[in-house]
Formats: C-alpha cells, structure tokens, sequence
C-alpha cells in the first residue's frame, strides 16, 4: 500500500502509516556481493561451514546490507510527488534486533513520524521497521531522516 503525498501535503502526515512493502529476499549472492564491495568478509557471512557452528547455525546478512535494502521496500510505501529533488539525510537511530539468514525475506512498514520545514522543502523522519518473514522480532529498527526539496 502506498502513501503518495504532494510535497505541501508533508507537514500534515505525521502518524501516517506507511506499508507494510511487499516481501524482498536477500539472497547469499547479495551477501557476497556485499562483502566484496565492503571487506567485510567475517565468516558468520560468507563462510557455510563457520557460519554453521555459530549461535545463527547458518550465514547471515550484514545488519548495513539489511539496512541498505531499504530503497526498493520504501519506494512501495512512500511516495512523495512535486520535489525536484530529494535525498537521504541520514538516520537518528539504528537498532538490529535479529539477525536475517541468507535466503530470508524481509519487508518494510513504518510511520511518518515527524516533518520541519528547512530552507527549499521539508525534512521527514519515518520510523521503520524492517520485519522478518516468520521471526519474533525485526531486523532493524530506524529513524530515516530524508530531505525532499521543491
């Protein structure tokens, strides 16, 4: 479920509900990936047979990958019309609560949870979740602040 908003239309959507997105895997290859381009190599991740005998039993995600994966996910539930340009102005808070195994799906809901007017838009802080297909609890907890300007 999308919430589309006009750029005037921000400053009255705090406690909007957004989402949930749909379901997004993070697949071993993503991890890999991930790990090339960053050097985080540590074996809970890339190594099947260390990851095994650690408390996860199995290779996980980086918490950052996770939190990277934000931007499909967001797209499907927040939706912000009439800016000429907007971007990430950086996070207030970041929590990772569970990990998520290679091959698990996760999605994104959350809520907008506060927006101030800045010099040529407004800023935004939604307060996400990003939840576990068949887990107890999410695998991060973020405030996102972004910027979108006119």
């Amino acid at each position: 479920m999308t919430t589309a908003l006009t750029l005037e239309d921000l400053p009255d959507a705090i406690g909007r509900r957004l989402g949930p997105s749909s379901w997004h895997p993070i697949t071993q290859d993503d991890i890999d990936v991930y790990a090339d381009l960053t050097g985080d190599d540590n074996p809970i991740h890339v190594d099947a047979e260390a990851a095994a005998a650690s408390p996860y039993g199995g290779r996980i995600a980086h918490g950052m990958l996770t939190l990277s994966m934000v931007v499909r996910p967001l797209r499907e539930i927040y939706r912000v019309s009439g800016a000429g340009m907007g971007i990430v102005y950086g996070y207030n808070r970041i929590r990772f609560p569970q990990a998520v195994r290679a091959g698990a799906r996760i999605r994104v809901a959350g809520e907008v949870a506060d927006v101030t007017e800045v010099a040529g838009g407004y800023q935004a802080t939604l307060s996400l979740t990003f939840e576990v297909e068949d887990a107890t609890k999410p695998a991060v907890v973020a405030e996102l602040v972004l910027r979108h300007y006119r």
